[in-house]
């Protein structure tokens, strides 16, 4: 009997492998297509390519002595998010220094609450900033000079650059260059958090950046040209067609138009909210002010509001209303507004319009002003002349002093010649809060319509009206019902007309 072999696994192993080679160097199919390999072409390849492709990855090696200064600014622009080192510069004319430093400093508090390290400042005095790079041409030299020494990568002028100016200024240093209004409207950005607020600083940036947009060459053509001359456009206008930042233009207007609507759908509920204090004839006191001068701190003092206090610039974006009474019981509102700044971007004026409609249809405008800055005749004239482009300048004004608690005696001379009828407090110690609150009674506009009436006991949600919106100047209660002597809105006088007391 003949003994049959039986193959072991290793030769069936390799019989296998043999099999799986012979089938590679066959010819393959691909549809109509062949793909050839002749003996020449596989006596030279000794490998399936998936080597080359694990030699060429672990041949990557990591290249020393690379310093941090840039030669393009999109190494900065598409980074990731990062604490940036930056370097400040400011131009000023003759005789204007300390209003200059007083600006940068201020620039230096916006540019940490954006995120940043402020690694140095610098002024050039000169009469009118460079129509080109914004410094003359030897100081944008001298400013590359010391970006490369402290290794900034971001360079903020205390200013709103041209766009020309800033490419200018780029070309030169070698790092981003952003302005004043660049890092307001990111520290508004980071700051928004109602879906009004966030659509506001949007339509703010998007404005900004429509005449700022940089193409970067022909590649950026995206649309063939066509036969133009039935339009009428004639010889020379067959080209590429429209270009990518022509088509990003029209993306930021179509989305500002969305935005522009989305902010006026918001509108109806505000003005819902405001026509139901006005029917309730409700006194509102809106609370404005120099950013990070104390505002929401004065109103958690005067309320109790527990709103988000916080040492940084435009750490409240959105307005808050909180209800609050007088001695003698008459309800009213205090609004928390936006801060304002110097050199605020006017796009933000124009797109806070809405919430600063809140201080417009104030009755009283408490103006804070922080004590212990610099420059507090500069805050004051700051926020009346924004107050003044949103038609607010004829409120009844109450000026706040805050941060008493950091102003010495000296200062507080100067304070009373800058505004003699002003009221110093501190939000922290609680100094001159209730001097604050009996000055805010007295401003309130009192009550039009002067009733005596004997009101029914079963009508006493009259009489409760009386106390929240009225003012109670007497009250004696008799058999008919309580007898008040009062000073009434007209909606409530006309409801009390049926008890008014002949004679």
């Amino acid at each position: 009997m003949t003994e049959t072999k039986i193959p072991s696994t290793d030769d069936q192993t390799v019989d296998r492998v043999l099999s799986n080679a012979e089938k590679r160097s066959e010819v393959r199919v691909f549809g109509a297509a062949q793909a050839l390999q002749d003996e020449a072409t596989a006596a030279h390849s000794q490998t399936d390519g998936q080597q080359w492709d694990l030699e060429d990855r672990h041949a990557l090696r990591r290249v020393a002595g690379l310093s941090t200064e840039l030669e393009d600014v999109t190494e900065v622009e598409y980074r990731q998010l990062r604490l940036e080192n930056v370097v400040l510069v400011g131009v000023y004319p003759q005789g204007a220094q300390e209003d200059a430093e007083n600006s940068l400093r201020e620039l230096a508090a916006l540019a940490e609450t954006a995120g940043a390290v402020v690694l140095d400042g610098v002024l050039q005095r000169r009469p009118h900033p460079d129509a080109a790079t914004y410094l003359g041409r030897g100081k944008a030299q001298e400013l590359k000079d010391i970006v490369a020494a402290v290794g900034a990568d971001t360079v903020i002028a205390d200013t709103e650059l041209a766009p020309s100016q800033r490419r200018a200024l780029e070309d030169v240093v070698k790092v981003k260059v952003i302005d004043r209004t660049t890092v307001i409207l990111d520290i508004f950005s980071q700051h928004a958090k109602s879906r009004e607020g966030k659509a506001q600083v949007e339509l703010a940036q998007l404005e900004y950046l429509l005449p700022r947009l940089r193409g970067w060459g022909e590649s950026m053509s995206r649309q063939a040209g066509g036969q133009v001359g039935a339009g009428g456009a004639g010889m020379g206008s067959r080209g590429p067609g429209e270009t990518k930042i022509e088509l990003d233009r029209r993306r930021i207007r179509t989305k500002m138009a969305l935005l522009r609507k989305q902010i006026r759908d918001f509108a109806p509920a505000r003005e819902a909210k405001r026509a139901e204090r006005k029917r309730n004839t409700i006194p509102s006191v809106a609370i404005a002010g120099y950013t990070n001068a104390g505002k929401s701190s004065l109103l958690n003092a005067l309320t109790s509001a527990g709103v988000l206090v916080e040492n940084a610039l435009f750490a409240t974006l959105d307005a808050t209303v909180r209800r609050s009474a007088t001695e003698d019981g008459r309800v009213y509102t205090l609004t928390d507004t936006v801060g304002f700044v110097r050199n605020l971007p006017h796009q933000l004026v124009e797109a806070f319009r809405s919430t600063l409609e809140e201080v417009g249809d104030a009755d009283v405008v408490l103006h804070v002003v922080d004590g212990s800055h610099p420059d507090p005749a500069g805050q004051l004239q700051t926020v009346r002349d924004v107050m003044g482009d949103v038609g607010v300048r004829d409120l009844p004004e109450i000026v706040v002093f805050n941060k008493a608690d950091l102003i010495p005696e000296d200062e507080r001379l100067v304070l009373r010649g800058l505004e003699p009828h002003a009221h110093f407090v501190s939000s922290r110690s609680g100094e001159g809060i209730d001097e604050l609150r009996s000055a805010i009674e007295a401003a309130l506009p009192q009550p039009a319509v002067e009733i005596r009436a004997v009101v029914p006991y079963d009508r006493g949600d009259l009489v409760a009206a009386i106390h929240e919106t009225g003012m109670l100047l007497s009250v004696e209660h008799q058999e008919q019902g309580s007898a008040v002597h009062a000073r009434v809105s007209e909606r409530l006088a006309a409801e009390l007309a049926p008890f008014v007391a002949e004679g």
